[in-house]
């Protein structure tokens, strides 16, 4: 295990408990070059990055570069919802508006901040080598071992 980095690849799973009428949500991270079992068994095509979702009638690919539904023969009438959300003008873009002219990225901190958090927890549960839980209100995980992975101390001089 490398002291300061995630490793090469890594499999990680996230439960979230039911909330109001919402069910309990299972959510699995595949980092690097693994692929969840769907690509093989199911035929998939060649995806490159981004996120596969695996619902009970089917599945949704989706990237930057476009999205599918599979199988595709399932979803051949399906009816696209309108758009609501402005297309990107890119990352490098998007940031150099936003620093200029203070809107909102499409990725904003809002949105992006829990994403980060929750990949990054993966990795705490990785280092500490054991299943962890996550209090997003102490910002803990309220296990000694784990939580000394999410701050670190910083050189004198170089505190935030």
């Amino acid at each position: 295990m490398h002291p300061e980095s995630c490793p090469k690849w890594q499999i990680v799973n996230f439960h979230y408990a039911a909330e109001g009428n919402r069910p309990p949500i299972h959510l699995t991270w595949y980092h690097g070059d693994k692929r969840p079992a769907e690509f093989a068994e199911k035929n998939l095509p060649k995806w490159d990055d981004g996120s596969l979702f695996v619902g009970d009638k089917g599945m949704l690919l989706a990237s930057y570069g476009g999205h599918k539904l599979w199988p595709e023969e399932d979803f051949k009438d399906y009816q696209r919802p309108p758009k609501t959300i402005p297309k990107s003008i890119g990352h490098h873009n998007e940031w150099i508006k936003a620093c200029k002219d203070g809107s909102p990225t499409t990725c904003n901190f809002q949105y992006s901040g829990a994403l980060a958090e929750t990949v990054l927890l993966g990795n705490v549960a990785y280092r500490s080598g054991k299943k962890i839980s996550w209090d997003p209100k102490t910002g803990t995980t309220g296990d000694t071992e784990a939580d000394q992975f999410l701050k670190r101390e910083y050189r004198k001089g170089w505190e935030l």
